[in-house]
């Protein structure tokens, strides 16, 4: 009997520790996705090239705080450098980091206002490493010329168009072409799942007026398969588990049945009836996996944290709803198990038992 309540308790470990992983997978995997870079794009809506950012606040009011990891924007001018043409893109780095842990930074993140980040293809062409000043010049869209000196604090290596931008604040890049407020297209990170992002892209369209979002097919895409996967492959352990614990129980009670035919046979010699002997293993099996229940409760807790925090990286968020559940799904494989050996009691033929045969 001890033997069964462990391996109840073991079931019911793992199914609690499953139930409670595959639950929070989605905020789990959510955040790890977010190192992928945005899962949306604010662009202009109707006619217009860019983007308002007092527009992009209101994009930003409207996405829960708990799933919005962050937003920036991003805004491309020409200018050039000893006459070469390049891409300067204005933008807020603090925000960068949030949508764009996966560039690749040599260097330092740009911290005063005329430090600048430069693609990697650039440093190749020119030379420039960090530490290296230039001196950048165009035009406004005022038709004012300018010229400023900047500091290369860093060069970003992404293997894409990043490669080939200049990195700087928004405010110094609005400051050189003489206007602010706008941009060409704010990048969003959100930590959601494909439906989730779906219903928060309507909501931003049909509340903010000024703005169009977009999703990025391939990073939802991607998130809602792996998720899929992992949510299967977790309830395919669950069940194997559940049948494996299901054997064991069921063998064991047996095992108790075969030794106690004796007794069962004395109980129907002196006048009980099937249904007696029947609830009484059931009770025996149904109290087994109360039993392993609340054992699995409290293993399963430690268990789904210990492989949160190995896999993930920070501890699972535990629905209190899964603990009687786990209780009650014990309970079931149990009395579930029970059936064969409670039927193979209900046989036994007390002349025969008696009898020593």
């Amino acid at each position: 009997m001890i033997v069964a309540l462990f391996a109840i308790a073991i079931g019911s470990t793992v199914l609690l520790g499953m139930a409670a992983i595959s639950y929070d997978i989605p905020r789990q995997m959510g955040r790890e996705f977010r190192s992928y870079g945005a899962n949306m794009i604010i662009v202009a809506s109707g006619g217009d090239a860019r983007v308002r950012l007092e527009d992009a606040a209101l994009v930003a009011d409207v996405i829960p705080a708990d799933q919005l990891v962050g937003m920036t924007p991003y805004r491309y001018e020409a200018v050039r450098i000893n006459m070469q043409g390049y891409t300067a893109v204005g933008t807020i780095f603090e925000e960068a980091r949030k949508t764009s842990p996966y560039w690749n930074i040599s260097g330092a993140w740009p911290r005063e206002e005329d430090d600048i980040l430069i693609g990697a293809d650039i440093a190749d062409f020119t030379s420039l490493a960090p530490g290296s000043s230039i001196t950048i010049t165009g035009r406004g869209t005022n038709g004012a010329r300018f010229r400023r000196d900047m500091a290369v604090s860093g060069i970003v290596r992404t293997g894409s168009v990043e490669d080939g931008f200049i990195f700087m604040h928004l405010p110094t890049l609005e400051a050189l072409m003489g206007d602010s407020g706008m941009a060409e297209v704010v990048e969003a990170s959100i930590a959601a799942d494909g439906p989730g992002l779906e219903s928060l892209a309507e909501t931003i369209a049909r509340e903010v007026l000024g703005v169009s979002p977009r999703l990025v097919k391939r990073v939802t895409q991607s998130e809602t398969t792996v998720l899929a996967k992992l949510q299967s492959l977790v309830f395919l352990v669950s069940l194997v588990v559940l049948v494996l614990t299901m054997i064991c129980v069921a063998t064991t009670m047996m095992t108790v049945v075969m030794e106690r035919r004796k007794e069962i046979g004395l109980k129907k010699a002196i006048g009980a009836g099937n249904r007696s002997i029947a609830a009484e293993f059931l009770g025996e099996g149904l109290l087994l996996g109360f039993g392993g229940g609340l054992l699995g409760d409290v293993f399963g807790f430690v268990f789904a944290q210990v492989v949160s925090v190995n896999v993930f990286g920070r501890g699972v968020s535990i629905d209190w709803r899964l603990l009687p559940i786990t209780v009650a799904a014990s309970m079931a494989v149990t009395a579930a198990a029970c059936l064969g050996p409670v039927r193979r009691a209900t046989r036994v033929e007390p002349a025969l038992v008696l009898r020593g045969e």
